[in-house]
């Protein structure tokens, strides 16, 4: 896990030795401390708030303590207790969805579980043909159907597959168009009713998969998908593509949800869980350590 966190952050750690430059420290002034923040795109009000606590010389400590006072993140961990367990996963297009899936579906395969997909993205039959590759590489049934389908009866057969079948876990793709907010909203809400009439516990978490790459500018997108449908927590992908590492505290600032997992690369195993300590941790060894 250490190593993945490392991978996450690299960008943005290079992108803060712009700042402060690239020998050992220790300690940072609150000014230099508030540009490398910032250049690592954390939000600017909450910026301010951590350096209106700080001295005029920081030690690493003392940056520590004051930022995880501030990142307080809901308890992240997953209890699988039913089954089927239902994953419904929303989010906009191209942020990740469908590897998403297929990694969560990987990490379960391993833990011993039995997964279904289900493709209820029928707005792209990209999406379809997608999450269908995906399948086959992690070797996992899927439910799928026509571009351009009833995606509410794709989540229904799903999760009747999963029940009919003592499948153990069901991850749900959904489509993500936002341009059209009123066809999405009733869509996902459909979505989740045909769902609760499938299973009456389904779903068990709505998870909204956020792209690392946008940094702060997600969020805005991300809270519409909230206030449509409601989330249980969210995935940060491509993390290890981006500088912008410092939108992980304003994503937990903002939404007030869990952070389940981190995406760090393509390749499968490629998803960590997320721990706060650990990406604190390595955040400030690219401030202190060069």
């Amino acid at each position: 896990m250490f190593g993945l966190f490392k991978k996450a952050l690299n960008k943005t750690k290079e992108a803060l030795q712009t700042v402060v430059g690239t020998e050992k420290k220790e300690k940072l002034s609150k000014e230099i401390i508030e540009e490398a923040l910032l250049e690592a795109d954390m939000d600017y009000d909450l910026v301010e708030k951590i350096v209106s606590k700080l001295p005029d010389e920081v030690s690493k400590d003392k940056l520590r303590k004051e930022i995880l006072w501030y990142f307080d993140t809901p308890n992240n961990k997953i209890e699988i207790n039913d089954k089927p367990y239902v994953f419904l996963i929303i989010g906009v297009n191209g942020a990740g969805k469908t590897t998403t899936i297929a990694k969560l579906a990987h990490k379960f395969k391993k833990e011993g579980k039995s997964v279904i997909l289900g493709a209820a993205d029928t707005f792209r039959a990209a999406a379809i043909e997608q999450l269908s590759k995906w399948a086959e590489i992690v070797n996992v049934p899927i439910i799928k159907t026509k571009h351009g389908h009833d995606p509410a009866a794709v989540t229904y057969d799903t999760i009747a597959s999963a029940k009919a079948k003592g499948i153990d876990i069901a991850l749900i793709d959904t489509a993500g168009r936002l341009h059209n907010k009123i066809n999405l909203q009733n869509e996902l809400k459909k979505i989740v009713n045909v769902a609760k009439k499938a299973y009456e516990n389904a779903p068990h978490k709505v998870i909204l998969i956020i792209d690392g790459t946008q940094g702060s500018s997600a969020i805005n997108q991300a809270k519409v998908f909230k206030e449509i449908i409601g989330a249980d927590g969210v995935i940060i992908t491509k993390l290890d593509g981006t500088a912008k590492g410092g939108s992980v505290f304003t994503i937990a600032n903002e939404l007030r949800l869990p952070i389940y997992y981190i995406g760090v690369g393509e390749k499968l195993d490629d998803l960590v869980e997320f721990n706060k300590e650990e990406f604190v941790n390595d955040l400030l060894e690219g401030l202190y350590n060069g």
